[in-house]
Order: C-alpha cells, then structure tokens, then sequence
C-alpha cells in the first residue's frame, strides 16, 4: 500500500503481520491491577521514534526491519503477556489471557530522508497516520493485540520506529523497558538485563476497599467538556534564559522550586486563560506521579513493568489562577506533589473498585501533566542513533522532556493542547 502526503513524500507499506513470541510461552490468564484498568488508561498510545543513519562499520548491512522482527519475537518470550489479548471479567476487572497471538507488525519504506521531515518530526508529528497505519480492527481495548509496530526505511539510512500500546498494560517507564528488551536481544543478548516483573498485585484495592483521601482528579464537573477536535497541539520550547525570566517572578519562598513545577505552574494559567473559563469555573491541574522508587513505601520490584503512577490534584476558581501572580499557581502546584504518598496511591486503587472502574478524570478545565524528561533519554540508542521522538496524547494532556538545540544548549519542551480560538 502507498500512501502520498505533502510535498510528494511516500511511504510504501506491506501487509500487517502478526510477530509472535520466539518460543512457546506460559498459557493462563493474569489479572492487571486496580491502578492499570481504570477507564481512564483504556486508550491507546502511539509513540514515533527517528533514527539517523550510523555511518558505523558494525552497522552497514544491517536492515533495521529484519533486525527488529527478530528482536521484538525474542522479547515476546520474557514479555509474553504482551503477546496475549485482555478480556473483561466481573466488575469490568480486566485480565490477560496468554495466547501467544502476538503483536501487529509493519514493515514499511519511504522516499525521504529524515532531513526532509525537517521541524515536521516534532510533537504533533502531522504524520503520524503514515508511520504509523491504524490497522483496521486493532484499535480496541478487548481482544485486540496490545502492540502495534511500524518500521519504515528511510532512503539516508536511518528509519523511524513507530509503536502503539494499549495503556492498561504498561505506563511510560513500562515500555521504555520492554523497548530496552527489544534493544538488548538486538544485540545479541540471551535475556533482558533488566529481567520483568508481573505482580500487579501489588497496586490492586485493599480489602475492603476505602478511599481516605480527596481525590480532586476524579471530580465529575457538571459542564460541558472541550471537544478535542477543538483543542491546538502545539510544543512549546524553554530555554534556560526563559525559565531563569519566569524564576524572577516569583517570591523569594518560593524561587527554588523545580523547574517542572515552574512550567507546569505557568503552562497552567495559560492555558486556562485559552480556555476561557467562566471566573467561578474551577480549574484543575494533574500531576502525573511515578511511584515507583524509594519515595514511595510500595515495594514495587525493579522491572515491574504496569501502570505505577497516580494523578495528584489541585483546584482553584478560573479567575483566581488568571488574575493572580504566577506564585499562586506554583504554590497550588507544590501542594498537589506533596499530598502524594501510600495512603494517597492506596485510596486511589480502591476508589477505582468502588466506583466499578467507570470513573474517569474530566478534561474541561482539566491540565494532565507528565513529566519525561529524565526517561525519554533511556530510549534505545546503541543499535542506532537516536533523533528524536515524540507521541501524540489525548487532548487533554501534554507531557514535558528535555530538549538539546543549537549550540548544545539544554532546553524543556512542552507538548501542549489549547484551545483553539
């Protein structure tokens, strides 16, 4: 299939093929955990990543396409829920069921250069749609396969790795580790050196289930939510004379806070001023938060690989986060990380059981922020020289990673939606 976009580029794509684990793997059905089957998780990702060629001796001949086919069957083996399909039991719980069905796979090749992409490769990438083919049937949460991959040439020698994953079944720092697995079979290596871990068990509700805390990020607001084909999805660059002229607004309390929470403080009133909130509408602000680590007392094992994060909010009047200094919304921003512990991660877990897994966080007034700075340099490089990558979320959600421009100087970027006026 061939398919022509702006200024006569192609990409020429085979047929869809299902990569299936190398060897046989275990057949049973695991529970994902309360944080991971959420509604608001049950939605697919897709994720671009650019390579330049490696003009290296060690990789002349090598065809990114074939070298990653094999990879990815290799991987399948220790990642082998991956290859199965979810299903729905009692009370929405959703589950695995290991049948080694496999993954979608693309092979595909273009007639251009990453060069040619130019400023196109970054967030929205207005090509997302060719390097990465919506297989008709696959975009489902239930019965479908939890990964869809697309690999295409490119005729400089490099390639794009383009991928989607169903998010009930790993966060961020969950596929970076299986794309780590991907890379270390690459390489010729016998296992992971990072070996996974299932136990979702560990971030399921307790018995009986209690929710002891607040949880603003659910709060259903009774108005009407922002359609998202009304919302611009732009990115956003900060440089360090910028964050430094922002620093500068703050009181003297409050000038060493984080860099994210400076941003994401000042992307917040911003795009609620976009918004055009009603003065008493509220406004929220939804900290994505790792809790994996030492931060946190959850024993969750290294190479656990689920959803381990929970959303932290804060709320103010639209007209109080508009009018006020930008300290006022830094502060409210401070709060939300800080309330974050056990307590507050267990609660959530068992607000989603007693709710029957419905309830899902709004998107009107609503400003969803990840941080990725730190793990999108854990992307694989080795094989081939990362570039550059990018993903193209729901509307309400922008994420933050760090960017190198001219002259190595070191900036953040936001990838942000707005809407539009």
């Amino acid at each position: 299939m061939v398919f022509t976009f702006s200024r006569g580029l192609l990409v020429t794509r085979k047929a869809p093929e299902l990569i299936v684990p190398e060897r046989p793997t275990p057949r049973e059905v695991k529970q994902i955990s309360d944080i991971d089957d959420q509604e608001s998780l049950r939605f697919q990702i897709p994720l671009l990543f650019f390579y330049k060629n490696d003009p290296s001796p060690s990789m002349q001949g090598r065809d990114p396409v074939k070298v990653i086919r094999e990879a990815i069957s290799k991987a399948l083996v220790f990642y082998y829920p991956l290859a199965g399909r979810l299903k729905e039991g009692y009370n929405r719980k959703l589950m695995v069921e290991c049948n080694a069905e496999g993954v979608l796979f693309i092979e595909a090749d273009a007639n251009f250069t990453l060069e040619q992409l130019g400023d196109d490769i970054q967030p929205p990438c207005p090509y997302l749609n060719q390097l990465i083919y919506d297989v008709p049937g696959s975009e489902g949460i239930l019965g479908c396969p939890l990964l869809l991959i697309q690999v295409t040439r490119l005729t400089c020698g490099g390639f794009i790795f383009a991928i989607r994953f169903n998010h009930t079944m790993c966060d961020a720092f969950g596929l970076v580790q299986f794309l780590k697995a991907i890379e270390d079979m690459a390489r010729g290596e016998r296992s992971p050196t990072l070996f996974p871990i299932w136990q979702r068990q560990i971030l399921n509700a307790r018995n009986p289930p209690q929710v002891t805390c607040i949880h603003h990020e659910y709060d259903e607001i009774n108005t009407n939510e922002v359609p998202s084909d009304n919302m611009a999805h732009k990115s956003f660059f900060f440089s360090l004379k910028g964050i430094k002229a922002l620093r500068n607004q703050l009181p003297f309390q409050l000038k060493d806070c984080s860099t994210f929470e400076l941003l994401l403080a000042f992307l917040w009133k911003c795009r609620t001023i976009a918004l055009k909130l009603q003065p008493e509408e509220i406004a929220k602000v939804c900290c994505i938060v790792n809790v994996r680590g030492k931060s946190y007392e959850m024993d969750i094992p290294p190479g656990y690989y689920g959803n381990a994060f929970t959303f932290s909010a804060v709320c103010s009047k639209a007209e109080q986060l508009c009018k006020n200094p930008i300290g006022y919304a830094v502060e409210l921003v401070k709060k939300a990380k800080a309330q974050m512990n056990e307590e507050y991660i267990r609660s959530a877990a068992d607000l989603m059981v007693i709710k029957g897994r419905r309830i899902k966080f709004s998107t009107r007034g609503n400003f969803i922020v990840s941080d990725l700075r730190n793990l999108l340099y854990k992307v694989p490089k080795q094989e081939w020289r990362a570039w550059n990558s990018c993903t193209n979320m729901l509307a309400a959600v922008s994420y933050g990673k760090a960017s190198r421009r001219a002259k190595g100087v070191d900036d953040s970027r936001i990838c942000e939606g707005f809407m539009q006026h």
